[in-house]
């Protein structure tokens, strides 16, 4: 029987990306890449509010001291909720600038882990930083093409990390102590010519579910690599995905409208909308930056 996949919020968003689940507010925050908004999505109100920072922002989560931290183009920037005081915290890249700051999320110990990637799509030009509590920051992958979906597993000891291009989803052993990686190994590797892994989450029982760009789909594989299930979704680009609800027991997934044609527009008229898929699996709390 195919997976009912709900329309949870009609956001026409150009690049819906980064969906975090905020459980203190019972809230989905949410980007829209290229415009530079910041999104909080009620599923119970079914309300969205959002803010400008004023330039493309990859991805948002909670700092542990109050307010959030993202993503922007040239590095991390520290937010409050309401869209006040905004400041860039650290200038990752700022001065390279055909490169922007991409998807990201934060590790057990509360740092936060983003990359990088070529604005004009050129390979092998971005890197995948480690930004500690103190903001100091260390390259621990370079050469990346588009930096994307990066989550670890329950026990924090492997962590899993798209780049997007190579069509693969790499894992690492990962120490939660020092927050170093060892042991890179391919853990899945796609034959589709077309589809893209984009962002990802890893559930309370260790499987990862990813979202697949020009696929139309979400795809959940072991931890192990194996194929187990694939979601099909109303839009041939969902970007990323996140578990949220009372009980962790709903798939947000977000997805773009930018650089579909309109003919292809008619096909699928809820692209750029949050989209939300039941009791497939239970997710787990995303970390919060504790910087």
């Amino acid at each position: 029987m195919k997976q009912r996949v709900d329309v949870a919020l009609e956001a026409r968003a150009d690049l819906g990306e980064g969906p975090w689940w905020d459980a203190r507010a019972n809230e989905l925050l949410w980007v829209d890449l290229r415009v530079g908004r910041i999104h909080a999505f009620t599923p119970s109100t079914g309300t969205d509010t959002s803010f400008e920072v004023r330039e493309s922002v990859g991805m948002v989560a909670r700092r542990r001291s109050g307010g959030l931290v993202c993503a922007v183009a040239r590095g991390v920037m520290f937010v409050e909720r309401d869209g006040s005081r905004a400041r860039l915290a650290v200038d990752v890249e700022g001065a390279l600038h055909h490169l922007r700051m991409n998807d990201g999320a934060c590790d057990p110990a509360g740092r936060l882990w983003v990359g990088t990637m070529a604005v004009d799509l050129t390979p092998r030009q971005g890197s995948l930083y480690r930004v500690e509590t103190n903001l100091g920051v260390t390259v621990q992958r370079a050469g990346v093409s588009v930096s994307n979906g990066l989550d670890w597993s329950p026990d924090g000891r492997t962590f899993y990390y798209t780049d997007s291009t190579t069509r693969s989803i790499d894992a690492y052993d990962f120490d939660v102590s020092t927050g170093d990686l060892s042991n890179r190994r391919t853990l899945v590797e796609m034959r589709d010519p077309v589809a893209t892994p984009d962002g990802l989450a890893v559930d309370a029982d260790g499987t990862l579910w990813t979202a697949m760009w020009d696929g139309g789909c979400i795809r959940q594989y072991s931890d192990q690599g194996d194929l187990l299930r694939t979601i099909e979704v109303p839009v041939s680009r969902p970007t990323s995905v996140a578990f949220g609800g009372p009980r962790l027991d709903q798939l947000f997934v977000t997805s773009a409208r930018g650089g579909i044609s309109p003919a292809q527009l008619k096909t699928e008229p809820h692209a750029g909308s949050i989209f939300v898929v039941e009791g497939l699996a239970t997710g787990r709390l995303p970390y919060d930056f504790a910087g």
